[in-house]
């Protein structure tokens, strides 16, 4: 005797279900394509000449070539550009996650009036268009005498991953059961070796996806980099593709390395640290 299928056993079997799922990982398939693709290209093309990138610009290079490389470093002062924008944006990361870290946990942990007034005014700051500061922030600078200097971009840094910080720290700093900071103050432990031996640590994910965001942010920042610097010596990799766009403009193979120079390390960052920024991410939602 044949056992007689559930409705539900029914349901999954019907042509409509498998239609759905091809629908599904068609849609993220090609979603993943036109993402990735023009990446790949763009690799994919700095290691080709003018002519073939011409004559076939979707063929595989015939060979693997680092010359443009080479002589975007030698020729272009691209390792200057590269140092700078990463200390620049280091120093920024580093010293504006520190001070939100305590902002955060200040605000997840203790009451005081004003609290949420506070952290309203703080995250909606994500909702002010970066242009819409440049003319004080550019007065700013130059009354403290730092226009065309390292100090004035990593200042103005510092305040830019304000809002997206705040949000994260706080929902992990939240998510930190407040028992173990009652069990640290009854053994005698202070205020600070609480947050540093305790929470610190425990909120390493929600530190490193804000660092991480912030990090990638300052990477590719440009529009402040123009307005606040001039010379040479103190250009980012971003700000250094706008100049050099017209000196490359009939070299297609260095203007393509130089590219994929400044677009590769973020996405490599990015992969090495995407299970806890999706993590932290997924928990600052719930928890928030």
């Amino acid at each position: 005797m044949k056992n007689a299928s559930t409705p539900r056993q029914a349901a999954d079997g019907r042509p409509g279900r498998i239609g759905s799922i091809l629908f599904t990982y068609g849609i993220l398939i090609f979603v993943f394509g036109i993402s990735l693709f023009p990446i790949l290209w763009v690799v994919m093309s700095s290691f080709k000449g003018n002519a073939a990138i011409l004559g076939s610009p979707f063929a595989l290079p015939e060979t693997i070539s680092f010359k443009a490389y080479a002589e975007v470093f030698t020729q272009y002062d691209f390792q200057l550009y590269t140092l700078n924008s990463f200390i620049i944006s280091s120093v920024a990361t580093l010293v504006s996650l520190m001070i939100y870290a305590m902002a955060a946990y200040i605000f997840a942990k203790f009451t005081f009036p004003g609290r949420n007034i506070i952290y309203v005014l703080f995250t909606v700051t994500l909702l002010v268009p970066p242009h819409a500061k440049a003319q004080p922030i550019f007065s700013l600078v130059l009354n403290l005498g730092l226009y065309d200097t390292r100090a004035a971009l990593a200042l103005v840094y510092l305040s830019m991953g304000l809002a997206m910080s705040m949000f994260i720290l706080r929902a992990t700093f939240t998510g930190i059961p407040k028992e173990l900071s009652e069990s640290a103050l009854i053994d005698g432990a202070g205020f600070v070796a609480v947050f540093r031996r305790i929470h610190m640590p425990l909120a390493k994910t929600g530190l490193v996806t804000a660092g991480i965001i912030m990090f990638l942010g300052h990477w590719n920042e440009y529009f402040y980099a123009l307005l606040l610097t001039s010379s040479p010596g103190v250009r980012t990799l971003p700000l250094a593709l706008g100049f050099f766009s017209e000196a490359f403009s009939y070299d297609y193979t260095k203007m393509f390395a130089a590219l994929t120079i400044v677009v590769v390390p973020g996405i490599v960052i990015y992969i090495l640290t995407q299970e806890q920024v999706q993590a932290s991410t997924a928990s600052s939602g719930i928890k928030g």
